[in-house]
């Protein structure tokens, strides 16, 4: 069995009070991983290990800095066949996920290392009046970054790496899902020379989530709290963050829609939407959920997303095909299966639950009043939804509380810059998969799907705080004043 332990001014600290939990397999029901569970005073310590951390490591040297991240990145990609193992036991991970996960990490890390110039180097000047004017950013302090279990290593170094890069210090919450997992990464990153306490990690139990979390929003050297998961718990987030004044990002859940126009080549659309669906068993806040056609190419499209199924449940590519993180996930995804085809929706593959495994689905003629139209499955379920128009398509793609990512397919572009333009989502991509990320760029959603923006120059905005001083006359004269 695993042991994960927390790190706060070092790796393999206890609880205050011995409390630890068991993280149990999704594949076996067996016990996995024997974990520590942080309670409040736990939570408290992180947050003021991280606090005395602050002035050190804002002061690094820009160079030393990004010599430490890079050591971090490569320490981590040494260790990716652990993470292999750690995650296929405690989240029935595939291998080709967590590679997938360690490659995307790494790729954060080489877009932030020149984020500590970019912050040190952010100031504007101007005159007025006499008054010389001095805008600059400045590293707020600690942040509390809090990262879900779907893609494990991906969404926890995003979470860590861009308020560090931007010289803040980090209370990282790991998931109860996979507290080994969280906890190796963290330990994994400060070996790699990071000043003590400016990473440390909470783990908890799930039924002190909230109370960790208070804690750490309470806490007056933390300022600003970034999370990924669920809207339904982004919700408390916001409200504990909003009860404390503390600014938030928060990036959601998502319902994307992949619309395919009558001019699409067919058989790339169909691979592209697999990929989208499938890929981690549909546990990806990106996965294609909706698949909006147009009537007159739809038979054809379907025919072409078996195809692509056929090959998914080939004995070569089985093992692409995992558990879902519980049985209890399983049989909510098939839940929704039976209402849709309770309401005349087609099986066209797939629809067996068994355990925590649900065989990739397609489902032909969903129409609104299904739960699979609007609820996110967070499973391998692709829903073809038939449309008669481009304005349909549109009015259906928005016709969601979400608004994560888009895809269109097409052989106009400029038809689709024109549909994407109307699309309620932070992000869309033509003629791409709707799983697509590039750590440069600004990622997040909007409506339900959260707001602010992780990636590339959007971490300035996110993880400092914008000040401004003046130079003035002492021998002014005031309104008002004589």
């Amino acid at each position: 069995m695993y042991e994960a332990k927390l790190h706060i001014r070092g790796a393999g600290v206890e609880a205050r009070d011995g409390a630890v939990f068991e993280r149990v397999s999704p594949v076996d029901g067996q016990p996995v991983t024997r974990a520590v569970a942080a309670g409040p005073r736990d939570a408290e310590d992180a947050a003021n290990a991280a606090a005395a951390a602050f002035t050190t490591w804002r002061d690094l040297p820009n160079d030393e800095k990004r010599a430490i991240l890079v050591r971090a990145r490569d320490l981590m990609i040494e260790r990716t066949e652990e993470f292999v193992d750690i995650a296929g036991r405690e989240l029935g991970s595939t291998p080709d996920w967590i590679r997938f996960n360690v490659q995307i990490a790494a790729g954060v890390f080489d877009a932030a290392l020149d984020m500590p110039d970019k912050v040190a180097g952010w100031t504007q000047t101007s005159e007025k009046d006499g008054i010389h004017s001095t805008l600059l950013r400045e590293p707020v302090g600690v942040v509390l970054s809090i990262a879900p279990w779907n893609a494990p290593v991906t969404l926890a170094i995003r979470a860590i790496i861009w308020p560090l890069a931007c010289g803040n210090t980090v209370v990282f919450k790991a998931s109860e899902l996979c507290p080994k997992l969280h906890a190796l990464l963290v330990d994994v990153l400060c070996e790699a020379g990071l000043p003590e306490g400016a990473v440390t990690s909470v783990i908890h139990a799930p039924e002190t989530a909230e109370a960790v979390v208070e804690a750490l929003a309470a806490h007056p050297a933390v300022r600003r709290i970034n999370f990924t998961g669920s809207t339904r718990i982004g919700r408390r987030v916001a409200e504990i963050a909003a009860r404390h004044l503390k600014p938030c990002l928060m990036e959601l859940s998502g319902k994307a829609p992949l619309i395919v126009l009558p001019d699409a080549h067919i058989p790339a659309a169909a691979r592209a939407a697999a990929f989208g669906a499938y890929f981690n068993q549909g546990q990806i806040c990106m996965a294609t959920e909706r698949i909006i056609v147009f009537e007159e190419i739809a038979d054809a499209f379907v025919a072409e997303m078996e195809a692509q199924c056929a090959t998914l449940l080939t004995r070569k590519h089985r093992d692409k095909v995992g558990e879902l993180i519980s049985a209890e996930s399983a049989r909510r995804v098939g839940r929704l299966i039976e209402d849709a085809l309770s309401r005349q929706a087609v099986l066209k593959v797939g629809g067996e639950v068994s355990g925590a495994y649900v065989q990739p689905t397609l489902l032909d003629r969903v129409t609104p009043e299904m739960q699979i139209y609007g609820e996110e499955s967070f499973g391998p379920v692709a829903a073809i939804i038939r449309v008669e128009d481009e304005a349909e398509a549109i009015s259906v793609a928005n016709d969601t509380q979400y608004g994560l990512v888009a895809s269109i397919f097409t052989s106009d572009i400029d038809r689709a810059r024109k549909i994407a333009a109307q699309l309620e989502t932070g992000t869309c991509h033509i003629n791409g998969p709707t799983v697509y990320d590039d750590p440069t760029k600004p990622f997040g959603g909007v409506k339900a799907s959260g707001f602010g923006r992780f990636g590339g120059d959007s971490a300035i905005q996110e993880f400092t705080e914008l000040r401004w001083i003046t130079v003035q006359d002492p021998k002014t004269d005031y309104p008002f004043w004589t």
